[in-house]
């Protein structure tokens, strides 16, 4: 079967920087792929690469076997490919709901202009996502009353929006308390099971990597040094 995702042979050099260097990797539907390494590896730099937000000097990306370089991040949204940031990408004046009506807008290629003649737009869409999430119950507060946990959950039921195949998490859990970061993580591996999600993250905390990923690729330098694959129940 062909891999859901294939890196190959990516590299990007920033002047005499080479932020990535050569690398190639694969990764299936229904797996969760840790790439870690320490800060200055180039595992941002790779996924910006993947996501359209960086054109690489080298190498291709795939998307079930088809060629998605050189398009945009809104084209591959298009194509199932979503993404998170260590920065949770939320609206902070909006309420719970209408943050994940918004991502719905997006992934259906509506301007963001009509939300005041949208505010009943897929409501039961949305309040769907939050019950996957388990933030339905907070639907109608506003975005800024969220403890941070929540902040990250609502991210990735906007991030569920267009119905990726392929999800990218930049840091899912940082600043985030190990109960939290435990219930996120238990949310993620639930849609990778349940829905044949593949997930490519990266991620600091070592307990999430060893507990939660099918497979981790180490980089260092730009380049990969080592992979593992762990076992899982």
């Amino acid at each position: 079967m062909t891999p859901l995702l294939q890196v190959q042979h990516l590299s990007k050099a920033f002047g005499g920087n080479q932020a990535v260097n050569d690398v190639s990797f694969d990764l299936k539907a229904g797996e969760m792929l840790a790439l870690i390494g320490p800060n200055g590896a180039g595992k941002s730099t790779t996924f910006h690469l993947i996501n359209g937000q960086l054109a690489p000097d080298a190498g291709n990306v795939l998307l079930n076997g088809n060629s998605i370089l050189g398009l945009a991040p809104h084209a591959l949204s298009r194509l199932g490919v979503s993404r998170t940031f260590q920065m949770a990408q939320t609206f902070a004046s909006l309420t719970v709901l209408e943050n994940v009506q918004m991502a719905l807008l997006s992934a259906d290629g509506l301007d963001f202009s009509l939300w005041r003649k949208a505010a009943p737009y897929r409501r039961t869409d949305a309040l769907h996502l939050l019950t996957q999430v388990q933030l339905d119950s907070q639907a109608q507060r506003p975005c800024h009353a969220l403890a941070y946990g929540d902040v990250k959950r609502l991210e990735l039921a906007m991030s569920l929006a267009n119905q990726p195949r392929l999800l990218l998490m930049d840091e899912p859990t940082a600043g985030m308390s190990p109960q939290e970061r435990q219930a996120l993580m238990n949310l993620i591996r639930g849609l990778v099971d349940t829905q044949g999600l593949a997930v490519l993250f990266t991620e600091h905390s070592m307990d999430v990597v060893f507990e939660h990923a099918h497979r981790i690729l180490v980089m260092a330098r730009g380049g990969l040094i080592a992979q593992r694959s762990e076992e899982r129940r």
